[in-house]
């Protein structure tokens, strides 16, 4: 599950995604040599029958520098070090050694010849597979050698982040439109894993101290030094620190890209792998066995590698894995993990180093056609404390990533001493092949087209016009409407942003406008202050995931035409105030007037019960506190907004509002309270969950439009808040309990079926349901519109879904289960929804 980056986030767009994008499209550089590297890959082969051979050692000689080939006998090695030769050796074939060109990238197979000596009889007996004993006794010693167990420690990190373009090919690099770029293909490397040319186009480094104490668990990183290429936007350092993609080899499942996969390490991991005990030897200088595992079945998730164990201690000294090559995940080529683990104290295994490559291609996977990217986490740690707690109030600060005011402006020379190796020729040129490329006008165009696609907003200058979705749209009300809208951009100011609206339409001969400022007082922790006011059509009962009445897509996939609109004029108000990362306030003051249109007229019942008054409008004041929790939540934060990337734990929403009586014309009194419980999880390797359960009440007598109006769906577009076969204004209540549930499966059922194994369709199944009532007293004080009705008793759907089709399709096909008794109701819909998801 991917976060949605919609049209709201003028920060991260601004500062980050659209330059990165466009980055990768384009690419970069110039730069003197620093640090070379030696890489090689190829494969070991039988010099008798021609077929690849697993897990033969490969390694150069004189070091401790090794890998070892996978099932096809593929393997792929790189090293800093001064290294002339390279030897394959396996249990049974003759050792060969071949010479090796130093820092540059080369490919050498090796064809292994059997060893001849003859054997005397070898008598075998059945018993256990020794790599499963020793599996056991690793499994067994993971409470005592998992650093996480620990109860404190500190280091030093030091965070390298790299995006590389690949499969870069002759007729791609020859396009007119590259010509102005031509300069940057003159530094073209390639992969010691893939064996694809590829060009670096991003890099970021960063220093930091990490601060971990077990009970209670607290995480905290300062960040010294921050340095990115061709972005100038401080907040992106929290990003850009160790926290990102923490992998632990001991957990039972290791989480990339929001999938569960199994870890070979896990308590259950017999019935996802199969062991080899392949080689023994000193590895820095401690005598550890090799064991290679590789996958059970087909498209699980799961890896293939080898991990080398301690023999006295059974911890973990080092290890490489990837990803299983036919596992059901969209854009990803190959997946590596590599650890390297070290003996503190002679008692505790720290990781050392940690580095995770990931191939990407968006168009199509295993293409060798297509320009895709690599993206690279190198970290590296030292300066090891265990077990020297600091202060209790030095773990209890407000955000768990802090950025240094000054870790931005560090110079070259600072750089040069701080970090724990040194940059490579095409790694040190990013920095000043961006900034070059930066300044070329054709770049910026780019730069402005990718933002507008990915955003909705074309950027030019000190403004952000758009979103261009809403310039027309059509509805009953308005009929042809007509929408003119901008913000201001980062250019401006990254602490004050304006933004306004006004349109048009030509069947009501109606203006409607809206405007509003956002000022960010602080944002770590955050504070922020934001006021607006809008006269604008508004649907009531819509939810908040719902697609905006003057989205042109809105207008076009309609099961039922836009006649129950109100209009609405609005003063808001609020200020937020987060306490630390994951708890916060906000305060906010409305003051609305609501009119009523012909489908949904307002009548309020007299005082002695016989007669109906109709009103055109209905004004209230209101105040409102809203406390939101979310424990150890992680998020990507822009300049203005940020986007939520969930947690271990659920959030807790808490709502509790006023509506004071003759307060700028306030015409009700009353309390409403709703309280909200969400969270999307893992299930083992079987898919992942997610549910939302709310629960409100209203204390007041309040005409129906101030009551809880259930959210339904009158588009053909499935949208996750809200009851898809249910109408708008159809349910109400002033008391209520809501829930929703759905499951993503991940192709647990299509992967075993060979046609949508191909596929790669994945299962979805959800259920969601409401139950609630109205108090007589709001049922006596107005009539209620045609079609609308209490929720006495559950109203229930329930679907079944494929996603993945295309990668980015879904298909939902929903069941409505109880109320078939009202009209104008469709029992069963089939619906369409886009979703870009790994």
């Amino acid at each position: 599950m991917l976060p949605q980056f919609q049209s709201g986030f003028s920060g991260i767009k601004s500062g980050l995604f659209a330059p990165l994008i466009a980055l990768i499209i384009l690419f970069a550089g110039t730069h003197e040599v620093k640090a070379q590297i030696t890489k090689i890959r190829g494969k070991v082969t039988d010099a008798v029958t021609g077929e690849g051979l697993p897990f033969v050692n490969v390694y150069f000689k004189g070091t401790t520098t090794g890998s070892t080939t996978d099932e096809q006998g593929y393997y792929a090695i790189e090293t800093r070090h001064a290294a002339d030769s390279l030897a394959a050796s396996s249990v049974g074939y003759l050792t060969r050694v071949k010479p090796v060109i130093r820092n540059r990238f080369q490919e050498i197979n090796f064809n292994l010849q059997p060893d001849q000596i003859s054997l005397s009889e070898v008598v075998i007996k059945a018993g256990e597979n020794p790599a499963e004993i020793l599996l056991r006794k690793v499994i067994e010693n993971k409470p005592l050698n998992d650093r996480e167990n620990l109860e404190y420690y500190q280091f030093e990190a030091y965070t390298k982040i790299g995006f590389d373009a690949n499969n870069l090919s002759e007729k791609f690099m020859n396009r007119k439109i590259l010509k102005p770029f031509a300069f940057i293909f003159d530094y073209i490397d390639t992969s010691s894993y893939t064996g694809k040319a590829y060009l670096p186009v991003f890099l970021s480094e960063s220093l930091s101290d990490v601060y971990y104490r077990n009970t209670p668990r607290t995480r905290r990183e300062v960040i010294k030094a921050s340095r990115v290429s061709g972005i100038d936007n401080a907040s992106i350092s929290q990003l850009l620190g160790d926290m990102i993609q923490q992998v632990n080899i001991y957990d039972n499942y290791i989480t990339l890209f929001q999938k569960n996969f199994v870890s070979p390490l896990a308590g259950t991991a017999l019935f996802s792998y199969r062991y080899y005990l392949v080689d023994s030897a000193y590895v820095d200088g401690h005598w550890c066995y090799k064991m290679a595992f590789k996958p059970r079945r087909k498209q699980e998730f799961t890896f293939h590698g080898d991990i080398w164990i301690h023999d006295s201690t059974f911890a973990v000294k080092q290890f490489e894995m990837h990803i299983a090559g036919d596992a059901n995940i969209n854009f990803i080529n190959d997946l590596v993990l590599f650890q390297e683990f070290e003996l503190v104290s002679g008692r505790h295994w720290m990781l050392a180093k940690d580095k995770l490559l990931v191939d990407f291609n968006i168009t199509q996977r295993d293409s060798a056609r297509n320009i895709g990217f690599f993206g690279s986490k190198t970290s590296s740690y030292r300066g090891f404390v265990i077990n020297q707690p600091r202060e209790k109030a030095f773990y209890n600060t407000p955000t768990t990533t802090m950025v240094d005011e000054a870790a931005g402006i560090k110079d070259d020379a600072f750089w040069a001493d701080a970090r724990h190796e040194a940059l490579t020729r095409r790694e040190d040129m990013v920095y000043q092949m961006v900034d070059t490329l930066r300044s070329l006008p054709v770049f910026k165009t780019w730069v402005d087209i990718v933002q507008m696609v990915t955003t909705g907003y074309y950027v030019h200058g000190n403004m952000e016009w758009g979103p261009y979705m809403s310039t027309y749209s059509f509805n009953q009300l308005e009929g042809h409407r007509f929408r003119l809208s901008g913000r201001t951009s980062n250019h401006f100011s990254t602490k004050l942003m304006l933004e306004g609206y006004t349109a048009y339409g030509l069947a009501d001969q109606q203006i409607k406008y809206s405007g509003g400022f956002t000022y960010m007082i602080g944002k770590n922790p955050r504070r922020v202050v934001s006021g607006a006011v809008k006269y604008d059509v508004e649907q009531l009962g819509q939810s908040q995931n719902a697609f905006r009445e003057d989205f042109l897509l809105a207008s076009l996939f309609r099961r039922n035409p836009a006649d129950k609109l109100s209009m609405v004029h609005q003063y808001k108000g609020y200020y937020e105030h987060e306490w630390f990362t994951g708890l916060s306030n906000t305060f906010s003051f409305t003051q609305r007037s609501l009119w009523s249109s012909g489908r949904v007229p307002f009548s309020i019942h007299c005082d002695n019960g016989d007669c109906l008054k109709h009103t055109d409008v209905i004004r209230t004041s209101e105040f409102s506190i809203n406390t939101r929790f979310a424990m150890h939540e992680k998020v990507v934060m822009g300049e203005f907004e940020r986007v939520s990337l969930g947690g271990k734990y659920p959030v807790l929403e808490i709502n509790y509002t006023y509506g004071i009586p003759g307060l700028f014309s306030g015409d009700f009194e009353y309390h409403r309270l709703q309280l909200s419980l969400r969270h999307w999880f893992n299930i083992l390797s079987w898919g992942w969950s997610k549910y939302n359960i709310e629960a409100g009440k209203i204390w007041g007598k309040v005409p129906y439009p101030l009551l809880k109006i259930h959210p339904g769906n009158e588009t053909y577009v499935y949208d996750e808040s809200a009851f898809n076969l249910m109408n708008y204004y159809e349910f109400i209540s002033d008391q209520y309990i809501s829930f929703y549930y759905t499951h993503h499966f991940v192709g647990a059922f299509f992967n075993k079926i060979p046609v949508f194994r191909k596929l790669k369709w994945r299962e979805v199944a959800q259920v969601k349901g409401v139950i609630g009532n109205v108090t007589k007293e709001n049922l006596a004080f107005s009539a209620l519109p045609a079609g609308t009705y209490t929720t006495w008793k559950p109203y229930v759907e329930a679907g079944l879904g494929i996603e993945n089709i295309f990668r980015i399709f879904r298909v939902d096909a929903v069941w409505r289960l109880s109320y078939y008794d009202h009209t104008d109701i469709n029992k069963f819909g089939v619906m369409v929804s886009m979703q870009f998801d790994f």
